[in-house]
């Protein structure tokens, strides 16, 4: 089958320095970028719990942009292990640092969040956490654990971190059989050593597999914008499916910061049409792409 796309390539930094595009920067976002203000009578409701409650959500701190819509729907997202990350990936605004033991309360906390907010479907997400010597598999399980107890009629996807090809750990957390196990692979190959120095893009697409061959439901998401081509994004879904996932999802990528990986460009609304009828004719169950799509963007509709 060929790569070849009948959409112009997308315009790279061919050096792959991280050189900073000021005039990008400079420009405003274009009118495919913008969203309206949350609002509806589910999020007012699902707000004031988190407020008065003290929750924390990803979709808050993340500043999602779909998180009107996902909590209207009555879903949300949460991560656990901690706010510090063991690596250093230079698009994502999570902090590294050397994380702190995990809470023993925190999975009990979370799920009594859940059960708090009445969420139909829950995310969970976590930093990495290379210092625990399962990669923080058990504390995953005992969370899923957890939110199963307390929230028996909600259904669950896990987005899980790099296990570092340890499938004793990874087993773990299929073994608690959540809805959908997923684990980002973020970019194109190329691009894995100045984006994410820590990960590996071949034991990704490994641990993918293994989920699926060991009876989970496998999903994974990737940003465009980073100075990938179309070939390159063509190659990375054709990885994909050949490892087995099932659920894709691919959005614009935002640097948080001018002191994170520096921005493309903004993909245009017809390459990311492009890349989910691709992905569909290719036999992935489902594909998410546009620009304003994110991890756990319609996860409910993916169970």
């Amino acid at each position: 089958m060929s790569n070849r796309i009948s959409h112009p390539e997308l315009r790279i930094n061919t050096t792959g320095k991280m050189t900073q595009n000021f005039e990008l920067r400079k420009r405003k976002k274009p009118s495919w970028m913008k969203v309206q203000l949350p609002n509806g009578k589910t999020y007012i409701q699902l707000k004031k719990l988190v407020e008065q409650n003290n929750l924390a959500t990803i979709c808050q701190s993340g500043n999602c942009p779909n998180m009107g819509e996902c909590w209207n729907a009555g879903t949300a997202t949460f991560m656990i292990l901690g706010i510090n990350c063991s690596r250093n990936c230079t698009f994502c605004d999570v902090k590294p640092g050397k994380p702190l033991p995990p809470d023993p309360l925190e999975p009990a906390r979370v799920a009594q969040a859940i059960k708090l907010m009445g969420l139909k479907h829950s995310v969970i997400t976590s930093v990495t956490r290379d210092d625990l010597e399962d990669h923080g598999a058990e504390f995953w399980a005992e969370t899923i654990r957890e939110i199963k107890i307390q929230n028996p009629g909600t259904t669950m996807e896990v987005l899980i971190p790099d296990m570092k090809d340890d499938l004793k750990a990874l087993q773990k957390i299929v073994n608690e059989k959540p809805e959908i196990i997923s684990h980002n692979m973020e970019t194109i190959k190329r691009l894995y050593k100045e984006v994410r120095p820590q990960a590996n893009y071949n034991r990704s697409l490994r641990q993918i597999k293994a989920t699926k061959e060991a009876g989970g439901r496998t999903k994974s998401g990737l940003m465009l914008g980073l100075g990938e081509t179309g070939t390159e994004v063509i190659e990375l879904l054709h990885h994909l499916k050949k490892n087995q996932c099932d659920i894709v999802t691919i959005g614009q990528y935002l640097p948080p910061s001018s002191s994170h990986y520096p921005l493309s460009e903004f993909i245009h609304p017809d390459k990311f049409q492009y890349f989910k009828e691709y992905g569909i004719k290719i036999g992935f169950e489902k594909v998410e792409s546009s620009p304003l799509v994110r991890s756990s963007y319609h996860s409910e509709q993916q169970i």
